[in-house]
């Protein structure tokens, strides 16, 4: 992974020199989600950097059950299956910092924090976005700017730490939280704001001092980008696009800061034009998860519907029923996203934008419906009129060969079909 994570440090460099360089970053534990990734950059001879977040995996192992060093090895294993290079890969890790214990003391979250970010270095992720926003118990919703950058700070030092003793590639950090907390938005869309000019140099001063008072001045040389928010979010049905013109004042920083990028959060659902305008305007790190999941449930969707006309089983449970059953006995993950009327939260519960379902997934239900329905489907070619009613997006895939028009093909295109949408805008 080292090639690739030099790649990616040199971002602003090769930016500088008037090279098109962004870089998608898959934030999806899903394996197919993961499957097509690194299919799409195999086809394309290009890096994949894939990242997981504080909630997602940790040392505690997150809501994936996994650690940093079991989702190593779980993306290691799907790229050798396909035949994928590790050294065109880069793992990172997301909003690394107590969010996921902020229910506690700062100097509790914080330990658990540093063991965390400890397990990651360790593990030989090599992208680290630092982020201690979050208030911990008895601290308000936010501490001050420079406990956050002192806090992001010292767990730099537990990563460069885990470096060194691994004999691993330093890490490159991404610092800066100017985005909704790890898991979607709560605040309505309504007064979404633009990181302003003076925040972002603030935010890179704050955190340079940080580092070097601990002596971290070599680490802080490999910090690459700085999390603001453009001007981009989505909710459950609605997607604020992106408009130069509200961020060219916070792009123009840039110029001042020619160690950096910005990275961009919640850029899904986009436009292809949207998204090149970002990278135009420096927000060269594009992060993208939703979407994907939500292009794979679009299509599990549409072959559950062509499974009740190709194979149909009257013990055999829809999957959207299933799910339904699956996400009712549990709702945690989606009843303090979704409002309204009963009928409209089982409409978002589903189709929502923010795409809750897709904490749902590895549920053993979950898992039982799906792998029913692609037994069910087999490798069977499936009709092309079936696939222009029910999966009408994948028609052209389909017809130009880039698809095969199977059950397993089809998942994977679905994915595909965002990922394209982002190398279009990378370039």
């Amino acid at each position: 992974m080292s090639q690739a994570t030099d790649r990616l440090a040199i971002i602003a460099t090769r930016r500088a020199a008037g090279e098109r360089s962004g870089i998608a970053s898959i934030c999806s534990a899903h394996p197919l989600v993961i499957e097509a990734a690194l299919r799409h950059g195999k086809a394309r001879d290009a890096d994949v950097l894939i990242e997981a977040t504080c909630n997602q995996v940790n040392h505690e192992g997150g809501y994936t059950g996994m650690t940093p060093a079991d989702f190593r090895r779980f993306v290691e294993t799907i790229a050798g299956k396909i035949g994928f290079s590790l050294d065109r890969l880069v793992l990172g890790g997301d909003h690394l910092g107590p969010n996921p214990w902020k229910h506690l003391p700062a100097f509790e979250a914080m330990a658990k924090a540093s063991r965390m970010v400890d397990a990651y270095a360790e593990a030989g992720f090599t992208k680290i976005h630092l982020d201690a926003s979050m208030g911990c118990a008895g601290e308000g919703a936010a501490p001050s700017d420079a406990t956050i950058a002192a806090r992001a700070a010292e767990l730099a030092e537990v990563a460069e730490a885990a470096a060194e003793r691994t004999g691993g590639t330093k890490p490159v950090y991404v610092i800066g939280t100017e985005v909704p907390v790890p898991g979607g938005a709560l605040e309505a869309m309504d007064h979404l704001a633009v990181t302003t000019p003076e925040a972002a140099r603030e935010t890179v001063r704050l955190h340079r001092d940080a580092f070097s008072r601990r002596g971290l001045d070599q680490a802080f040389s490999r910090a690459l980008g700085v999390v603001v928010q453009p001007g981009v979010e989505f909710g459950n049905a609605e997607v604020i696009t992106y408009k130069p013109e509200r961020a060219r004042a916070l792009a123009g920083t840039l110029r001042d800061l020619p160690q950096f990028v910005f990275e961009a959060h919640s850029t899904d659902y986009q436009p292809v034009s949207a998204l090149t305008a970002l990278v135009d305007d420096g927000f060269a790190i594009l992060k993208v998860g939703p979407w994907l999941t939500f292009a794979l449930r679009e299509a599990f969707y549409g072959l559950s519907h062509i499974a009740d006309i190709l194979a149909p089983d009257p013990a055999r449970e829809s999957l959207p029923a299933a799910m339904e059953r699956v996400m009712l006995a549990a709702p945690g993950n989606w009843k303090n996203y979704y409002h309204g009327s009963e009928p409209e939260q089982r409409i978002e519960r589903h189709f929502s934008y923010s795409d809750r379902i897709r904490y749902y997934w590895p549920a053993p239900a979950a898992q039982h419906a799906t792998e029913a329905l692609m037994h069910a489907l087999g490798d069977r070619d499936i009709p092309l009129p079936l696939i222009s009613q029910y999966l009408g997006h994948l028609d052209g895939a389909v017809a130009n060969g880039s698809a095969a028009p199977k059950a397993g093909e089809l998942l994977i295109a679905s994915v595909t079909e965002v990922l394209d949408i982002y190398a279009s805008a990378t370039g």
